[in-house]
């Protein structure tokens, strides 16, 4: 992954049930499975920068996937270094996505999207996403 612009799918797993206080968006309701986060970086630093933060335990609460971080496991990222703002397009796409449901309101305050979080049961189908989103994107792993 490039310090460059870009959109990104942060994806995360739920070990077990919780409740995470979300700032002014209030109590979610986290279940064991599979967390899809969406978001952009066309700031400094890019999609890498934006993406190692999300994985960092240690940090300041400045967007609400910052107050899920002690509640999931980052495993990786889906990521495309398009000059285009694709986060809304993905989101669409995920949602759409068999068995993938989305958590209200996350992660979109700034837009018109119902949700820029998804849950699903099992490990998201990257393959299906790029079937449905098109374009050129690449993996990331956490390690």
């Amino acid at each position: 992954m490039k310090p460059a612009p870009g959109t990104y799918a942060l994806i995360l797993r739920c070990p077990s049930k919780a409740s995470a206080g979300v700032g002014r968006l209030g109590r979610i309701d986290l279940k064991r499975g599979y967390y899809i986060y969406v978001g952009s970086a066309f700031g400094p630093g890019g999609v890498r920068a934006r993406v190692t933060r999300h994985c960092r335990t240690e940090k300041a609460r400045r967007w609400h996937i910052d107050y899920l971080r002690e509640f999931v496991t980052p495993l990786g990222a889906w990521y495309s270094h398009s000059p285009v703002h694709l986060e809304h397009t993905w989101a669409q796409h995920i949602g759409a996505m068999p068995g993938v449901s989305s958590i209200p309101r996350f992660g979109c305050s700034d837009c018109r999207c119902a949700s820029h979080l998804f849950y699903t049961a099992r490990p998201p189908d990257m393959a299906g996403f790029v079937a449905l989103a098109g374009g050129d994107v690449e993996t990331w792993s956490y390690a």
